[in-house]
């Protein structure tokens, strides 16, 4: 080889080592951030499934069939029947498994190799708590929680036809529409609700692993109802947490203690009393009132008039009054009505509904006074009626302050 070509391909290779030179630096510094950038770095976090790293097991989740139980569930597996017993006896102070239910979540762990061993299996016992049972060795029971996260919701509404309907309509979670029944029940006849009625209401939505798992507080409100708005304002004093309007009012009323004055109580809820004119024992789910005929009898909470009849059945002339969406109350044995009772007249706290009298199977004057929970009969003198305490004079400033940040908040989104 001559010294001129060999200089020549020298040449060429230092050119070409130079131009991958360059090559390589430019990739280089397209990565790099230039001086003074920081340099950032994608660290990915491993997948957390009950506190177990998911990518080190195979995992299988199901629900729980109906009247499968845990030794069903762990038999199928391969796991042993004697370490199926030792298990439940394990349990026992931490969960009774008697008690899954069909229809929960369970999750079998096992090994990622070709033996595909069971390792631990956890079940769901709500949204929220769980337990581990370690399938090998001391075969260990524990309990676990999920994170929960909440999320402040604004929601808006006009109804339609129903308020929860209205919640389906406007994409919230009808559930929604039972808590402001219950917190507006004493405020609000949600069975005279009408088109056009208005609702806004902020609240906290519970989160277990971005899955939304429910309701939480609800922190305000407003409801217009016929024009009027109805406000709801949570605030918590010395007696607890409890709804009140924009005057510190609270939201929940008082029934009277009893439907009228000037009586004594002849008989009293029972579920086996003897009739005094049929003379066979059957249930009497109210409180007799004795008291002379023309007593006037008084409404123990506001309402509306739902029945105003003769009952066949022994009951005489009887009105009957629901209080909101839980309560209703009823006046038995009446000798006449008050005037102008009408069936769907709203009627307030201690006004004339009727007049004792003896009308129906009744062996004298007498009210029967009866109070009805969720449907059920309950007995009138045992019910605990709601706190109507308003916000206390001490606590008005701290109040007055959260009132005024929240009714800037509740802002009717529609027109």
């Amino acid at each position: 080889m001559t010294n001129r070509r060999k200089y020549i391909l020298i040449g060429v290779g230092i050119t070409v080592f130079i131009l991958l030179l360059i090559i390589g630096l430019n990739r280089y510094y397209q990565k790099v951030p230039p001086l003074g950038e920081d340099l950032v770095v994608k660290i990915v976090e491993p997948k957390m499934l009950y506190g177990f790293r998911a990518d080190s097991f195979h995992i299988e989740e199901n629900r729980v069939s109906q009247n499968q139980n845990l030794s069903d569930i762990l038999i199928e597996t391969g796991v042993s029947g004697s370490t199926i017993d030792q298990l439940a006896k394990n349990s026992v102070t931490v969960f009774d498994v008697r008690r899954m239910k069909a229809g929960n979540r369970y999750a079998l762990f096992y090994s990622k190799d070709v033996s595909r061993k069971p390792l631990y299996l956890v079940y769901e016992n709500n949204n929220v708590d769980y337990y581990v049972y370690s399938l090998t060795g001391s075969l260990l029971v524990s309990a676990g929680k999920h994170i929960v996260t909440s999320k402040r919701q604004t929601a808006s509404g006009i109804i339609t036809s129903s308020l929860w309907n209205a919640m389906k309509a406007s994409n919230i979670s009808p559930l929604l529409a039972v808590q402001l029944s219950d917190i507006y029940a004493w405020t609000i006849d949600f069975f005279a609700i009408q088109k056009g009625d208005q609702f806004t209401v902020i609240y906290d939505e519970d989160f277990v692993n971005g899955e939304s798992i429910g309701l939480g507080k609800i922190y305000s409100a407003s409801f217009s109802q016929g024009g009027v708005v109805f406000y709801a304002i949570r605030f918590t004093q010395d007696d607890g947490v409890s709804y009140f309007d924009q005057k510190g009012n609270s939201l929940r009323k008082s029934f009277l203690k009893a439907p009228l004055k000037f009586s004594h109580i002849s008989s009293r809820f029972s579920n086996n009393r003897m009739h005094p004119i049929l003379r066979i024992v059957r249930p009497h789910h109210g409180v007799d009132y004795a008291a002379a005929t023309g007593t006037p009898v008084y409404t123990i909470g506001d309402g509306t008039v739902t029945q105003k009849s003769y009952q066949a059945t022994g009951g005489g002339n009887m009105v009957k009054i629901r209080h909101n969406s839980v309560y209703e109350t009823s006046y038995m044995h009446l000798s006449k009505y008050a005037a102008g009772l009408k069936v769907g007249a709203r009627v307030r706290q201690g006004e004339v509904i009727g007049y004792v009298g003896a009308t129906g199977l009744a062996s004298g004057p007498h009210l029967d006074f009866r109070v009805y929970m969720g449907g059920s009969p309950v007995d009138p003198l045992t019910i605990k009626s709601p706190p109507a305490e308003p916000v206390k004079p001490q606590n008005m400033p701290k109040f007055n302050q959260l009132r005024d940040s929240v009714l800037q908040q509740l802002v009717v989104k529609h027109n």
